[in-house]
């Protein structure tokens, strides 16, 4: 049995070159013997099945892990050969591409709103897809932190220093990337947290944005950016990307900053109903998703420095990379995804509001 990875980026991220092909993704599959693509015929009585996973920026080195994991398991229990394709994309672009047809047969988000989203708009699932897995269909989590060169020339111990004349600030565009929606919100909630006015909250952020040189469409461009093209003087990053950068370009060059408060970022996954009764894989697609909760997921999960939803399951020693911190949710200071997405992010919200283009901070 081999495995064979085609197009699957090291973490160089030399993927951008590549991102302009179709809908500006990266295609990396996991094959187990020969794959058997497009096949209309009962996935669960053929000898192969082929999986899509339609996933956020990120991801890609977890789900590389993931798929090889899962294939040999699934193969071990049914002898069944299974191939699983992902696309990695800024959350809102991901979203779009399914919507208009690209053919998940799961999705593995950046936020609910980008699954609620495929729900309304294509009908593609149940709008209570949420409920149909633990922990709201969130295997694991992650917050955001800050990524700063090392030494932290700028001194960047919390938001407020974000919002400071001379800083210039990295974050992907939050009308594209989930992870940019997550930094929005946590520093929002911050500046809401320390003075209870909502006005105050938006200055605020648009003290922030005025110090952002460029808004790449993902949390992978703007890691690039940050890491590769020597701009800025902090990242803000999903925790999981800035330990991710540590480990591949070296702790001698970047330190992580943990804010005074952050947000409990918890990237969901759902099964698209349409698409796989359509090609008749279902039932391999529930068990990869029922697998992400598995023990041997879990500890992959936390490996690649995302917060598994069972500690137990971990090994301690990746769990020590995670510290206390304090962390407010997206239901108790905005209401929920579909009202933050309303209010923030859909056009003509807040963030169209303050962010002006070419007002950024220089380097």
């Amino acid at each position: 049995m081999e495995t064979e990875m085609t197009n699957s980026q090291p973490l160089d991220w030399r993927y951008l070159a590549a991102t302009a092909a179709a809908f500006g993704l990266v295609l990396a599959t996991t094959v187990f013997g020969h794959a058997q693509d497009g096949s209309r015929e009962s996935a669960t009585q053929s000898s192969e099945v082929t999986l899509t996973n339609v996933s956020y920026d990120p991801t890609r080195e977890l789900y590389k892990a993931i798929n090889e994991a899962f294939a040999k398991d699934w193969l071990a229990r049914t002898g069944q050969r299974v191939t699983i394709r992902t696309s990695h994309g800024g959350s809102g672009r991901q979203a779009r591409t399914v919507i208009d047809g690209l053919q998940a047969d799961v999705v593995t988000l950046a936020l609910a709103a980008d699954i609620d989203a495929i729900a309304e708009k294509a009908k593609l699932l149940p709008a209570n897809w949420q409920t149909r897995l633990p922990s709201n269909s969130s295997p694991y989590t992650s917050t955001i932190v800050f990524l700063v060169r090392k030494g932290n020339p700028k001194a960047i111990q919390d938001w407020s220093d974000l919002a400071k004349p001379g800083v210039a600030v990295i974050t992907p565009n939050p009308k594209t990337s989930g992870g940019a929606r997550w930094n929005y919100l946590a520093a929002w909630a911050y500046e809401l947290d320390r003075t209870n006015d909502p006005e105050k909250a938006k200055a605020f952020v648009a003290a922030i944005y005025r110090n952002v040189p460029v808004l790449d469409t993902g949390a992978r461009g703007s890691t690039t950016t940050f890491v590769q093209r020597g701009l800025g003087d902090v990242f803000i990053s999903w925790e999981n990307e800035a330990h991710l950068a540590l480990a591949e370009f070296g702790a001698d060059r970047f330190d992580i900053v943990y804010p005074s408060l952050s947000i409990l970022a918890e990237p969901p996954v759902a099964l698209v109903d349409a698409v796989v009764d359509r090609r008749g894989t279902r039932h391999v697609a529930e068990a990869y998703l029922d697998f992400l909760y598995s023990p041997a997921a879990q500890r992959i999960i936390a490996a690649n420095f995302y917060r598994p939803s069972k500690l137990e399951a971990a090994d301690p020693a990746d769990l020590k990379r995670f510290p206390n911190l304090k962390l407010v949710t997206i239901d108790a200071v905005f209401g929920g995804w579909s009202k933050a997405q309303a209010e923030h992010f859909a056009d003509g919200g807040v963030f169209d509001e303050i962010y002006k283009p070419g007002g950024a901070a220089g380097r």
